[in-house]
């Protein structure tokens, strides 16, 4: 019977890439998340010093758009027509659906949506910033905002807004927009991101436990989160467990914030007592490893599959080879 389909990895993966380097060279700092047809998280990214909680708006935003199936901010328009109650159901049935912003659009192969995706963060956002080039934020002669620039410069799309009025946006940080404004330089080709250190640290050790995986007849999903318990990286192998693609980031936060495998944690404080005190989720199986540089804990990482033992064994294994 036909079914669902989640985006690969690798497409998703690639998709991330583009809108990276695309917000360096617009000198942008936030996440972008992918997430496939069926609502199954993909692939994440989060670009240095990109602020936490912008990778959950992107998520959010992403998820939306995937499984919905139309660009985020038509959704926003169809909650703002319905009744409070309506609306506050939808989150109750939906949570993955709990910032739903604008600027999430559906990935499409042929007339089947496969994903959505998205960005959010530190400067991402819809707003023209101060100091940029602005025939940059020029698409086609008209002003084109940051977020949904670099979000259909991923895609290949030409540039449509999704945040309302770009040209009353830029007269707020411009002035009124030139009669006699150039083709802009917008949907121009970015060079390929070399200023994300942190990232492309977060990519590799992603990257190696999806190898020690693949050498161990494994599918997971794993997590890469700083010292906060932030997310940095996220990727799911296609075919890993759904499920593991929620416990990954909260095996990593665990490991990352008590400074301890994850499993250590258990007998320590009560799972009860970490999800009321705690504004993030933790989970206390086996999976999460501290990531420690020069004898710092710096972050977490958060391997899940079928086999928490196996998934712990192969986050040692991978932090051992990018050491």
């Amino acid at each position: 019977m036909p079914e669902t389909r989640d985006i690969p990895l690798a497409e998703a993966r690639a998709l991330v890439a583009r809108a990276v380097d695309k917000a360096e060279q617009l000198g942008l700092r936030g996440g972008i998340a992918v997430v496939g047809g069926t609502g199954a998280l993909v692939s994440t990214s989060r670009m240095d010093r990109g602020g936490a909680g912008g990778m959950a708006r992107a998520r959010s935003k992403a998820w939306i758009s995937a499984t919905q199936q139309i660009p985020s901010a038509e959704h926003l328009q169809r909650m703002n027509f319905v009744s409070p109650p309506v609306e506050k159901g939808f989150v109750l049935c939906s949570p993955e659906a709990a910032f739903p912003g604008a600027g999430g659009m559906p990935i499409v192969d042929g007339d089947e949506v496969i994903g959505g995706i998205a960005a959010s963060g530190a400067t991402v956002s819809p707003f023209f910033p101060q100091g940029v080039e602005q025939e940059r934020m020029i698409a086609e002669g008209r002003p084109a905002n940051p977020e949904d620039l670099l979000i259909h410069y991923a895609l290949g799309l030409p540039y449509v807004g999704q945040h309302g009025d770009d040209v009353e946006r830029w007269a707020r940080s411009f002035g009124p927009f030139p009669e006699d404004a150039p083709t802009g330089m917008g949907m121009a080709e970015a060079p390929r991101a070399a200023r994300q250190q942190e990232l492309a640290q977060a990519i590799r050790l992603a990257d190696a436990v999806m190898a020690e995986a693949e050498r161990r007849d494994a599918l997971v999903a794993v997590a890469v989160v700083d010292r906060r318990g932030d997310p940095i990286q996220q990727d799911g192998m296609d075919g890993s467990p759904t499920a593991a693609g929620f416990l990954a980031p909260a095996l990593a936060a665990t490991a990352a914030t008590f400074e301890l495998r994850s499993d250590e944690v258990a007998g320590r404080v009560p799972q009860a007592m970490l999800d009321r005190l705690l504004p993030y989720a933790t989970a206390t199986v086996a999976g999460g490893v501290p990531v420690v540089r020069d004898g710092r804990v710096v972050g977490g990482l958060g391997v899940a599959g079928t086999d928490p033992a196996l998934a712990a064994e192969i986050a040692v294994a991978a932090l051992e080879v990018t050491a």
